[in-house]
């Protein structure tokens, strides 16, 4: 969440960029509803106080002591109840505020308007038609969506064989690259990060669900589009891996001397895809079920914007392994999301399709999850909100995809990228 000292100073400003973003937020009302807050604080805190002198009290007779300490205890309870009352309503209030973009997240309102700043490796090209990878897939037995909607509906697949290979070696080839620092050390000189420490990442299996508010306190539950919620209980299936790697130090103090925190969480995502009917139906583009390896950190604050700018710099490492053509997107302020102050995707051309497709996404979130979640560090300057920041490293089913349509040959096999080979054995295609 957004500091309720800093809306209050900048109230205008905070109006603007949620507007920005896309979020209808009532602003006005808020500020209202927290002076309201604020004057009753100050009537319970008093008369709390007021209690606390009230036995010193001389010169009353007991009968007026007890009806006095009745009358106060009624008070103090009233009180109490209008403070909860408008509390739920101020949080309601401040939770709908979303973070501050970045001051070069360009402003538009739609993904159209998102700005590329970078494109890097030559467009696949071949001798004969390159087909779709589902085209491809499907001829060759890796993926089964046919029987895949008789078990669970539309929008799953089984993979299988080599494909299921070929993802274990991406996820292997990802954490060896992560948790080695000399490799790390290399990416931060190839790609000029400045003042940015080489420290690994540690590999975590985190949760695939959480509760109601430990999820709204990362500012990532989305109930209409995405979020799955398990019948008749307080949880939701997570949407990605740092949705439950944001949380995972809540409401603790941390140590300056450990920081950064990396991690590399690899679970199995669900989203409800919602309003996307009749768009990607096709192959393993857009599926409710998918598999990611994400990273997440907990930095200081002077910190927080080298993290974003290495964890981009390993992600163009990756694909850059793989020889994937991609291009590097700086998305505009309606397509950042609630949480983030800049986001960043990496889209990679796909020749079957004709076209860039997301495959990675680098979310800088400054302090707003810390805020929400009251993950903090001590500093020498005192305790602060730690700065969070998460990364893919590989959406596995959208990197089969691009490896599929840019490895195919005429016919109808896929090539191995180079630095896969090792983890499949010495395979050269499937």
């Amino acid at each position: 969440m957004l500091d309720i000292r800093f809306i209050r100073e900048n109230a205008e400003l905070v109006a603007e960029k949620a507007k920005q973003k896309g979020f209808d937020v009532n602003i006005s009302k808020l500020l209202e509803v927290d002076k309201k807050w604020k004057s009753i604080l100050e009537d319970l805190e008093a008369a709390r106080s007021f209690r606390n002198e009230f036995a010193k009290q001389k010169g009353k007779t007991d009968v007026e002591l007890r009806a006095e300490a009745k009358k106060l205890r009624g008070k103090i309870k009233g009180l109490e109840a209008r403070l909860k009352s408008v509390e739920e309503e101020r949080f309601k209030l401040l939770k709908a505020v979303p973070n501050m973009p970045a001051d070069d997240v360009p402003i538009g309102t739609t993904e159209a308007d998102s700005v590329v700043t970078k494109e890097w490796g030559e467009k696949s090209r071949f001798d004969f038609e390159p087909k779709n990878h589902w085209e491809i897939a499907e001829t060759r037995g890796l993926i089964d969506k046919e029987r895949a909607a008789k078990v669970a509906g539309s929008r799953f697949a089984y993979v299988m064989g080599d494909l299921v290979k070929l993802q274990f070696a991406l996820i292997q080839f990802a954490l060896e690259v992560l948790t080695n620092e000399e490799t790390l050390k290399k990416i931060i000189q190839e790609f000029e990060i400045k003042n940015v420490s080489s420290k690994p990442f540690v590999p975590v299996l985190p949760p695939a669900m959480a509760r109601t508010d430990v999820y709204e306190a990362t500012g990532r539950l989305n109930r209409e589009e995405q979020t799955y919620k398990i019948e008749d209980g307080d949880l939701w299936l997570n949407a990605s891996a740092e949705h439950t790697l944001a949380p995972m130090f809540m409401r603790e103090i941390l140590n300056e001397k450990d920081m950064p925190l990396r991690y590399v969480g690899y679970t199995t995502a669900f989203r409800r895809e919602a309003g996307t009917y009749g768009k990607d139906m096709e192959g393993v583009l857009r599926l409710h079920q998918f598999d990611k390896l994400e990273m997440e950190s907990f930095t200081l604050p002077e910190d927080g914007m080298n993290e974003h700018l290495f964890m981009i710099a390993i992600q163009e490492y990756l694909m850059q392994q793989l020889k994937l053509p991609y291009h590097v997107l700086n998305k505009c302020t309606a397509d950042i999301g609630f949480p983030n102050a800049r986001g960043v995707d990496i889209e990679v051309w796909l020749p079957g399709q004709n076209k860039y497709r997301e495959t990675h996404t680098a979310d800088f979130i400054s302090d707003f999850q810390a805020e929400g979640t009251q993950t903090r560090v001590k500093t020498t300057n005192g305790i602060v909100y730690v700065y969070n920041n998460d990364a893919t490293a590989f959406a596995m089913g959208r990197t089969l995809i691009a490896i599929i349509e840019n490895y195919q040959t005429a016919g109808g096999k896929v090539g191995i990228p180079t630095v896969l080979r090792p983890y499949m054995g010495g395979q050269l295609a499937i």
